[in-house]
């Protein structure tokens, strides 16, 4: 057995004789398909946490300082701390997005999605905070790369893996928007990504204040998570980041990259640096129903709102792959893959990580690597742990 603190520096948590879970981290390093990797499956609160491997090929263990950039799982954490500014009354729910981003004033809409990017018509209406939580506006990702569309915003609003000290700064970045038809009429369909970078500026804006004040106020600092930021300038805790080749694994981002100095652009998608324990505290939380120790961090029903399925991708969409989308992430709605549960809430980001918690077994699963996904067999490993804690 073994004893680690809080996220909060408060109570001791128990965690269980680290068996299968620790089995299939040194399986996925032994192997060579992670350098690296931690994971922990909290049950009812009985917590399972295991490392394997390196940070760096050659270089320090993984651990529980070690410190990852955790990709799109910065999404629900940015969708809690909306919910925050919404209970304290600061934003809407309804409320039109160019209250804050005026830039976004007049949109229009593309007349078919794959036409030519200025074949437009008027949007119906303006795009919403709501739209944004459940990715409904209209800017982002559409299943099919090969569109006119899809290159427009790889191309002009840096849409891809992030690279956060090449991103253009907010304003420049939404003069660029601006330019960018919506891919379909506020609130009838459904694209990936865009709606989080968009609603990372508006938190920033509204508040008054920079998107890290914003989840510092709201979520990072109530729920302790002290590890979870922008950028870090202890680069000896972050771990590389690797992609697959036919040639084994490339380095892409090194500890003292494009994560060790503050970038231009705060990515409400997919900028922030964490640790397992730091995002166990957060879905614990919401688990919670919102609370952390004796702190109601949200209300009871802004977490209902938040793991709710507001969207059905349906089961062959190439994004949701079965699930719904709630606010910042995706909710269960099938048992297409081993490792879904109904209810389930939580995402994937591309650097090799995943957070979920399951409510219906009081369940939390965290899992970090650092290699990119870029094909099926990169998220073996996350796969194995995923499905483990479904059980």
């Amino acid at each position: 057995m073994i004893v680690i603190p809080s996220a909060s520096g408060g109570r001791i948590w128990q965690c269980v004789d680290m068996g299968e879970l620790q089995r299939i981290l040194d399986r996925s390093c032994t192997s060579g398909h992670v350098p690296g990797a931690g994971a922990l499956v909290a049950r009812d609160g009985e917590i399972e946490i295991a490392f394997a491997g390196e940070q760096t090929v050659g270089g320090p263990l993984m651990s529980e300082d070690t410190i990852v950039r955790i990709a799109s799982i910065t999404k629900p954490i940015v969708a809690a701390a909306t919910m925050v500014l919404i209970e304290r009354g600061l934003v809407g729910l309804d409320d039109p997005i160019d209250r804050w981003l005026d830039e976004l004033a007049e949109p229009v809409v593309l007349r078919t999605l794959d036409g030519p990017v200025d074949d437009v018509v008027p949007a119906e209406r303006q795009v919403t905070v709501r739209d944004l939580l459940t990715f409904s506006g209209g800017l982002g990702l559409p299943q099919r790369f090969d569109l006119p569309i899809a290159q427009l915003l790889f191309e002009r609003i840096s849409e891809g893996p992030p690279q956060p000290q090449q991103h253009p700064a907010p304003d420049e970045w939404l003069q660029r928007v601006a330019t960018v038809p919506l891919l379909h009429q506020p609130g009838q369909g459904w694209t990936y990504n865009t709606g989080a970078e968009l609603l990372g500026v508006l938190l920033g804006r509204a508040a008054g204040g920079t998107l890290f004040d914003v989840l510092t106020d709201t979520v990072l600092g109530p729920v302790g998570m002290a590890d979870t930021a922008f950028f870090c300038t202890d680069v000896e805790r972050i771990a590389s980041l690797y992609q697959h080749t036919d040639d084994g694994l490339e380095l892409i981002d090194p500890p003292d990259g494009q994560w060790a100095a503050e970038p231009p652009f705060l990515s409400g998608g997919g900028g922030l640096l964490s640790t397992v324990r730091d995002w166990y505290a957060f879905g614990a939380m919401l688990l919670a129903g919102g609370e952390h120790d004796g702190h109601q961090v949200l209300t009871e029903d802004s977490v209902r709102q938040m793991t709710s399925a507001h969207v059905d991708g349906g089961p062959k969409h190439l994004f949701l792959d079965g699930q719904g989308w709630g606010f910042g992430g995706g909710v269960d709605l099938r048992t297409t893959h081993p490792w879904n549960v109904p209810g389930r809430y939580g995402w994937v980001g591309g650097t090799g990580t995943a957070g979920y918690l399951i409510p219906s077994t009081g369940t939390v699963v965290v899992w970090m690597c650092q290699v990119q996904l870029g094909g099926p067999d990169d998220t073996r490993s996350m796969a194995d742990v995923l499905t483990y804690a479904a059980r």
